[in-house]
């Protein structure tokens, strides 16, 4: 068990973040994965900007790295375009 208040507040503080993040990266993959899963290219054409802002939010507060964001929205948008 920590010995300093110093410690105790931060394990508190990591503790609430961590949970934070864990929220928005959970809601993250499951937009995503909506998204993939739609067959529908209109419904598809209309979530697609609202998964790209979320990624791209998320990426802005690392809470996932740039390159994944971008990686994600690049094989999304191919996946919107392959849907006939």
């Amino acid at each position: 068990m920590a010995n300093h208040k110093s410690s105790i507040k931060r394990i508190r503080q990591e503790e609430k973040r961590r949970l934070h993040n864990r929220y928005y990266a959970k809601t993250m993959r499951n937009a995503v994965k909506k998204l993939r899963g739609t067959t529908d290219k209109a419904e598809a054409v209309v979530l697609y900007p609202k998964v790209q802002k979320m990624l791209d939010k998320l990426a802005k507060v690392n809470i996932i790295h740039k390159n994944k964001a971008a990686n994600l929205k690049s094989k999304l948008a191919a996946h919107i375009a392959k849907i006939a």
